[in-house]
């Protein structure tokens, strides 16, 4: 009785593998997958640092002007090239480099008539603009003065920059890191947790050349004084995030 007992799942479990391979047999594999689902957690701190630098300018970039008018295209075009050519033998004179001198506009257009009723044909306007950088800002002024008073009557600005900031940019970005750095463990501190290793890093950069409003010289019977004009200082401002992780 026992042994008959015992011999029963024995029996059962030949039964199941029996019919499952005459089934894969038959009708083919039993189709059998698994799936994996892994979780990861990642728990980071950010926090941002800002670092200044206060540069003085080095270069300046003036863009001056001549503007032209007459009855036909071709007498609009010998003024205009008359003066410009004047003008730009005069900043070359300064001692100007010719590569720090380009031009960056010539326009010719019609100027046109309405008061009949009808479009007509006036006359000519003929425009080009020169951007001179200058390299030593003691001649700024002095190159304002000789364009206006070789014909130039159009000045479209001036802006003062830094040749090179890379120095300065790292500069201010120490200071921006060191700003990070401490406010991260000062946080950490007060809210009780600890830092890990820093996983990302992220920066920016503001402040650029330093721009004068455009103003227009028309002749150099209308300009009483030499010109003046100051460089004055700029902020190169470095702003960076640091992620950590959370122990």
């Amino acid at each position: 009785m026992n042994s008959r007992i015992l011999l029963l799942p024995v029996i059962g479990a030949l039964s199941v593998f029996t019919l499952l391979f005459v089934y894969t047999k038959l009708v083919g594999p039993i189709p059998f997958s698994v799936n994996s689902v892994t979780t990861t957690k990642s728990d980071t701190f950010n926090v941002s640092g800002e670092g200044k630098v206060t540069v003085s300018p080095d270069i300046a970039t003036v863009s001056v002007g001549v503007r032209a008018q007459a009855q036909t295209v071709k007498a609009a075009q010998d003024q205009l090239n008359s003066s410009i050519n004047q003008v730009i033998a005069a900043i070359k004179q300064l001692g100007i480099d010719e590569k720090d001198i380009k031009t960056t506009n010539y326009n010719i257009n019609p100027d046109y008539d309405y008061t009949t009723g009808s479009q007509r044909i006036r006359g000519y306007t003929a425009s080009s603009n020169v951007t001179v950088k200058v390299r030593d800002l003691d001649k700024v002024n002095n190159v304002i003065d000789v364009s206006t008073t070789n014909g130039a009557n159009q000045i479209y600005g001036i802006s003062f920059d830094v040749d090179d900031k890379t120095k300065a940019e790292n500069e201010a970005r120490e200071k921006a890191v060191a700003d990070a750095k401490s406010k991260a463990e000062a946080a950490a501190r007060i809210a009780g947790f600890r830092l890990g290793r820093m996983v990302n890093y992220s920066e920016g950069f503001t402040g650029g050349p330093i721009p004068y409003p455009a103003r227009i010289a028309v002749g150099a019977a209308e300009v009483a004084d030499s010109t003046q004009v100051e460089p004055g200082s700029s902020e190169i401002t470095v702003t960076v995030t640091l992620s950590y992780e959370i122990n």
